[in-house]
């Protein structure tokens, strides 16, 4: 928990109360029920109508949307001043797709916050347990990507990164703040 803590502490900074949010891969909505009274209005999307579900089921303010959408579908509704994605962009097929479409629906100055898995850099053992628990159902598809691809990625898909932390002692998980330029 203190991580998590201190993850939604360093989001809330990045955001101003008139911005326009939106969570691609929101789960149950803890992260957009505690954030989103600092912002004009956030717009919380998962592609599984059962987390949005429970996600709508919890008390939450008035500025605050859950809906069912795919990530390419909810980023067609922009442009956003801000654009969160929690432990999601390691989930997606073509990441160098998304992240061009996250970069096309930001306003210029616009921000994805981002928290990612880069399981390449997992101890060994781990990842071999990984083929194992996919096929049992406990563990999805997701890419093998390392730091430093990550920011790879970004970087070519035009964004520059502002911020990068690590909230916990799972240095596999960073935290980045990437910006698209203002021209």
């Amino acid at each position: 928990m203190p991580a998590y803590e201190a993850m939604l502490a360093a989001t809330a900074a990045q955001l101003t109360p008139g911005d326009r949010v939106l969570e691609i891969g929101c789960g149950t909505g803890g992260t957009a029920i505690r954030l989103a009274p600092q912002v004009g209005t956030w717009l919380a999307t998962d592609f599984s109508a059962e987390m949005v579900r429970i996600a709508r089921a919890k008390p939450a303010g008035g500025n605050v949307t859950f809906e069912v959408a795919d990530a390419a579908d909810a980023l067609r509704r922009g442009p956003f001043d801000a654009i969160c994605a929690f432990n999601v962009l390691h989930l997606v097929e073509d990441l160098p797709g998304t992240l061009g479409l996250i970069h096309d629906s930001l306003h210029p100055g616009g921000q994805l916050i981002a928290r990612v898995w880069c399981f390449a850099e997992v101890p060994a053992w781990v990842r071999a347990l990984f083929p194992v628990l996919r096929l049992l159902g406990l563990f999805p598809v997701a890419q093998m990507l390392t730091a430093d691809g990550l920011r790879q990625a970004l970087r070519t898909a035009g964004f520059e990164i502002v911020e990068e932390r690590v909230f916990g002692t799972r240095l596999q998980n960073p935290f980045l703040v990437a910006r698209r330029p203002r021209p």
